[in-house]
């Protein structure tokens, strides 16, 4: 069964994608998370980043914390339903308590 990542930053603004999609976190900054997934539309030019982005926003210093939490909830934490709410801002969900807000930038032609 294919494990999903979702991430809600507002009440018309969602993304769903396959955990099999997420190429990396990275910290980018203090208390900001990036998720980089592949794209649900690439760009054939090559112009742009071609990645859809989930940014995290987290508790300072609590980065460590919250990939470590992450990546066991990824590797079959308490996600038995196949899905994994990384953030939802609407709801007040998210998958780990420093994670306060996100943002999604998708892969733009």
């Amino acid at each position: 069964m294919e494990k999903y990542i979702i991430a809600v930053s507002a009440a018309d603004d969602a993304i769903c994608v396959p955990l099999s999609k997420l190429r990396q976190l990275s910290i980018a900054a203090d208390a900001t998370i990036i998720a980089y997934c592949e794209p649900g539309i690439h760009d054939p030019t090559g112009a742009d980043a071609d990645a859809d982005l989930i940014t995290l926003t987290v508790t300072a210093d609590t980065e460590k914390a919250v990939f470590t939490s992450l990546v066991q909830q990824f590797n079959g934490g308490p996600h038995n339903d196949g899905v994994l709410v990384l953030c939802d801002d609407v709801a007040g969900v998210f998958a780990h308590a420093n994670i306060l807000s996100c943002t999604i930038t998708r892969n733009a032609i």
